[in-house]
């Protein structure tokens, strides 16, 4: 009988045993598992803030450039009728005078003309140029502003010349006793304004400026550099003014 309980006793112990080392965490060999390390991953909200950033932006450009687009499409004519307060006449291609001309219109939109046209490649003069020259210009085509010194600012001076200056097929001058600030002349069309601020001043700029079927001389040139470089003034003594040039006429760019 006791050597039943000494068999049982060791059978006990050596099941204890056992399972003390599973309780231990203990795999083969006796060594621990390290535990595991769990790294969390950062989000790059700099870089998404930057993209947001990029993208408002951009949908306030469009925008915007849309905006400009429309307005400059309201603006659009399509026909002299369309512009408030012009004017149309009626005149045929002219003969050539060089002496001084009565004109009906102030400023003149056509009739008889010099010579020598002038220089309308985007031209800025300072001076009253000879009318009978400019008149010329608008048989090639050109639109001619013109302005009362004695009723506009610098500023509006300059903003005239911001429409002028460069773009072939116009020019700007002063216009002494001019019945209102401002005015602009094509072949047999006219419009007087008050303001340079006005829209119908770039609205008549953009649709006259060599517009087809509307001046008697289409493809003919608007570079005259002799005139440019000494524009005969309208005080100026008819017989003083150059005579016809050699210049060949050729097409507008």
């Amino acid at each position: 009988m006791a050597k039943d309980r000494t068999d049982k006793s060791r059978a006990t112990g050596g099941g204890s045993s056992r399972s003390g080392a599973g309780a231990g965490g203990r795999g083969k060999g006796g060594r621990t598992r390290p535990p595991t390390n769990v790294v969390a991953q950062q989000r790059p909200w700099g870089l998404i803030a930057a993209a947001l950033a990029v993208v408002v932006f951009a949908a306030a450009v469009i925008t915007y450039a849309v905006v400009e687009v429309r307005k400059a499409d309201a603006s659009k004519v399509e026909s002299i009728d369309e512009i408030a307060g012009a004017e149309v006449f009626e005149y045929e291609g002219a003969t050539h005078d060089d002496g001084p001309i009565e004109y009906t219109e102030s400023p003149p939109v056509g009739g008889p003309h010099a010579n020598m046209w002038a220089d309308c490649t985007g031209t800025v003069y300072d001076v009253d140029i000879r009318h009978e020259n400019a008149v010329h210009s608008l048989e090639h085509g050109a639109v001619w502003i013109t302005y009362n010194p004695d009723e506009v600012s610098d500023t509006d001076v300059d903003t005239l010349a911001g429409l002028v200056d460069g773009v072939s097929g116009r020019m700007l001058s002063p216009y002494e006793g001019l019945d209102s600030p401002v005015s602009l002349q094509s072949w047999g069309h006219q419009l007087k304004v008050d303001s340079a601020d006005d829209e119908r001043v770039k609205q008549f700029a953009d649709l006259m400026t060599y517009k087809s079927d509307s001046f008697p001389e289409p493809g003919a040139t608007c570079e005259r550099p002799d005139f440019l470089a000494a524009p005969p003034l309208e005080s100026d003594d008819p017989a003083t003014a150059p005579a016809e040039s050699s210049a060949p006429t050729t097409p507008a760019s």
